[in-house]
């Protein structure tokens, strides 16, 4: 009898790391359904570049004020409590995306969603760090392949929900409805403690943490370099749709092309990550990688013919796969056993990198979006410049098992 209890709670912690998936991937799902419909929302409700800025930007700097003590209380209170809060703002949050029709209310539904999902979302994430502490780098490539699934699927389901006539509005009433079905999935899931929990028994003490770790050089280099790195991924890809129309000149059908087939790349590159992790030091590939994106990236931005461009997207969402599930894993593996203190100093830091779309956006006012593009080169300039070059000794990972 007590030989089954080992199995019995290896099965629930493996229904419990399915459940925290798929909470990524409807993160990401919504995500890339948005960044695919910025043209159509950009017509609907006559927004500028400054304002898709703000819509960017604005929400990630509110929500890396509000998420460091989101993280703190994963911590030392009731992350369950937390993580269902937030999913249900989360699905408030789309909904009220759904109905919007002024910036101003747009505005207020996205300022909503971020801190919704750094408690819905982010605190997942923690928690499946603490579910697999010695397999973060394999546990994070499973996580960004979820989110990767999503944001390829989002952008075929709004095809198909505009195929039908219904508007891009209803891919966010639909995704709230799904979300609330999840949420009766996390009701019934039991949360681990932290290991940290007890050390951090006050919010004093973890205060102090956060503010240890943001002093510390090996936290601080993950934390420079994980928004850097988001240049050529979530900021790139906000940005792709409005690029392939504005810059390129193609049409929207065209453009919703480009952005399908960078995303698609990217989960066929993700899903063969999780394998390559078991042969391939994290640190050797992004080097490499970075290399790779530089000059595919400045070949993309220079090339005048649609298709050609295609093909380098393509690749482009081949070699930027692993760039946050490694660096992530490697920022969580500086603080082992403190997830929701990583949380917390990965936002606090995080403010800065919520001002680079807002800036993009304002660069691209005032300029125009084709020359705000090359500032995105920053991404793979920053890690090639500032990934150590000592792999195991200087990340702190704990080794791969199985």
């Amino acid at each position: 009898m007590l030989s089954r209890l080992p199995r019995i709670a290896m099965s629930a912690h493996s229904s419990s790391a399915w459940i925290l998936l798929v909470i990524e991937f409807l993160d990401e799902f919504i995500y890339g359904a948005r960044e695919a419909a910025w043209p159509l929302v950009r017509s609907d409700l006559a927004l500028t570049y400054a304002q898709i800025g703000v819509l960017l930007g604005l929400p990630r700097v509110l929500s890396g004020i509000a998420e460091p003590f989101i993280g703190i209380l994963g911590d030392i209170w009731r992350r369950r409590v937390l993580v269902l809060g937030g999913g249900i703002v989360f699905a408030l949050s789309l909904f009220l995306t759904g109905v919007s029709h002024s910036y101003a209310w747009l505005l207020i539904s996205f300022v909503l969603f971020s801190p919704a999902s750094g408690a819905f979302v982010s605190l997942s994430q923690a928690t499946l760090m603490d579910l697999q502490p010695v397999r973060r780098e394999k546990a994070m490539a499973r996580w960004t392949f979820a989110g990767s699934l999503g944001v390829v699927l989002g952008p075929m389901a709004l095809g198909l929900v505009l195929a039908a006539n219904l508007g891009w509005r209803t891919i966010y009433v639909a995704t709230a409805i799904v979300t609330v079905v999840v949420l009766t999935l996390v009701w019934r899931m039991r949360f681990l403690l932290s290991a940290g929990t007890e050390e951090a028994s006050s919010l004093l003490t973890v205060f102090r943490e956060v503010l240890r770790g943001l002093r510390r050089p090996d936290v601080l280099r993950w934390l420079v370099l994980l928004p850097f790195s988001d240049l050529m991924l979530d900021v790139l890809l906000g940005f792709l749709a409005l690029y392939f129309v504005d810059v390129a000149g193609v049409s929207t059908a065209r453009a919703s092309i480009a952005v399908a087939i960078w995303t698609a790349m990217g989960l066929v590159s993700d899903l063969l990550l999780i394998r390559l992790l078991d042969r391939v030091d994290g640190l050797v590939y992004l080097r490499v990688s970075a290399v790779a994106e530089l000059v595919l990236f400045v070949t993309l931005l220079l090339t005048p013919h649609f298709w050609a461009k295609l093909v380098i997207l393509a690749l482009l969402g081949v070699f930027n796969a692993g760039w946050y599930a490694i660096l992530q894993a490697r920022l969580y593996a500086t603080l082992p056993g403190k997830s929701g203190t990583v949380m917390a100093v990965d936002n606090i830091f995080g403010l800065v990198g919520g001002l680079l779309p807002w800036g993009l956006g304002v660069i691209a006012e005032n300029y125009s979006l084709g020359a705000a593009m090359w500032l995105l080169c920053a991404g793979p300039l920053a890690l090639l410049f500032g990934l150590p070059y000592q792999g195991a000794s200087t990340s702190g990972v704990s080794p791969e098992i199985g």
